[in-house]
C-alpha cells in the first residue's frame, strides 16, 4: 500500500529538527559526558567537563546555541519504498527546511556558495544530502549539524590490504593525535573502513550519528571499538587539550565489503558537541 508523505512537513519537520540539534544535546551525549566528568582522572579535565555541562545547560535554559558554530547541516534520509512524496522537490524541501531552521532560530550562517570564491549563502543553505530508499512507508529524518573545527581534522586513509587490522589501528590513533587539541575534545570518533574512497567516509559519518556507546553488532568491531576507546584515552590529549584520562566519549565503527585490491578508512572526528536529532514521518 502506498502511502503519500507531503514534503511541505519534511520541511517543517527539518526547521524544527535544526533548531533543536543547535540547542539541546542528545540524552545520550549528556549522559556520557556527565559519565566522563566522574571519572576524569585530572583536575583540570574534570573542571572542564564541569564547564561543558554547565554550558548545556545554559544553552537548553535560555534558548543560545550549545556552540557559536551552528555547523553545516547534514541531512540523513531513509525513505521507505512503499512511500509516494508530494509537493516541492525533495532537495528544495530540505533545504527549505535548513533555511527556516537557521534564519528564523537565528542560528549562524557558515555556508559559502563557491569554495574559492567564499561568498556566504546567508542562510546556511544548501545542506548536505545522503537519501537511501529503504523497505516501508515511513520516512527517517536525521539531522546533523557538523562543525568544521573538528571536521577539518578528519582523514581517509588508503591502505594496502596486507595492512590490516593493526593498520587500521595505526590509522585512527594517527589521526586523533594529529587532531589533538583542534577538534575540541572530549571527541566522538566515527570510522568507516571498507567500501570505496567515498563510502568509507560516508560510513563515517553516519557512525557519528549512532547512540552514544552503543556498540557495532560484529564482534570484532565492538572489540575494535572498545580497544581504540582506550587507547585513545591514553594518549593524554584530555579535555579541551589540556590534559587527562578522557579524550574521546566513543568510537563508533561502521565496515562494508571492499575490493580485493583495498582497505579504505576514513575517521570523521566530531567535537563533544556531537549533535544529532532523529524523527520518523
Amino acid at each position: 500500500m502506498i502511502r503519500t508523505v507531503q514534503t511541505k512537513d519534511i520541511t517543517e519537520n527539518i526547521k524544527e529538527m535544526c533548531i533543536e540539534a543547535n540547542h539541546f544535546l542528545s540524552r545520550d551525549m549528556c549522559a556520557v559526558i556527565r559519565n566522563a566528568e566522574k571519572k576524569e582522572e585530572s583536575p583540570l579535565g574534570k573542571q572542564i567537563l564541569e564547564q561543558l555541562e554547565e554550558n548545556l545547560s545554559i544553552a537548553s535554559e535560555e534558548m543560545i546555541p550549545i556552540c557559536q558554530d551552528t555547523g553545516m547541516a547534514v541531512v540523513f534520509l531513509e525513505i521507505g519504498q512503499d512511500v509516494h512524496l508530494e509537493g516541492a522537490s525533495l532537495e528544495d524541501a530540505v533545504n527549505e527546511g535548513v533555511r527556516r531552521g537557521y534564519t528564523g532560530g537565528f542560528l549562524r550562517k557558515s555556508v559559502v556558495g563557491d569554495p574559492l570564491i567564499r561568498e556566504n549563502t546567508r542562510d546556511n543553505t544548501p545542506a548536505v544530502i545522503h537519501t537511501r530508499i529503504v523497505p516501508g512507508e515511513q520516512v527517517k529524518i536525521t539531522v546533523a549539524p557538523k562543525g568544521f573545527g573538528s571536521e577539518n581534522m578528519s582523514r581517509v586513509f588508503m591502505l594496502k590490504p596486507a595492512e590490516g587490522i593493526e593498520g587500521v589501528k595505526n590509522a585512527i590513533l594517527t589521526a586523533v593525535r594529529d587532531a589533538g587539541p583542534n577538534a575540541c575534545p572530549p571527541m566522538v570518533v566515527g570510522v568507516g573502513i571498507g567500501g570505496t574512497f567515498e563510502k568509507c567516509a560516508l560510513m563515517a559519518k553516519e557512525a557519528l550519528t549512532r547512540e552514544t556507546g552503543a556498540h557495532s553488532e560484529i564482534p570484532y568491531v565492538k572489540e575494535l571499538e572498545e580497544e581504540m576507546l582506550e587507547k585513545i584515552n591514553g594518549l593524554g590529549i584530555g579535555p579541551g587539550g589540556l590534559g587527562g584520562t578522557t579524550t574521546a566519549l566513543a568510537v563508533h565503527i561502521n565496515t562494508y565489503p571492499t575490493h580485493i585490491a583495498g582497505l579504505p578508512v576514513a575517521v570523521n572526528i566530531c567535537c563533544h558537541v556531537n549533535r544529532h536529532v532523529v524523527r520518523v514521518l
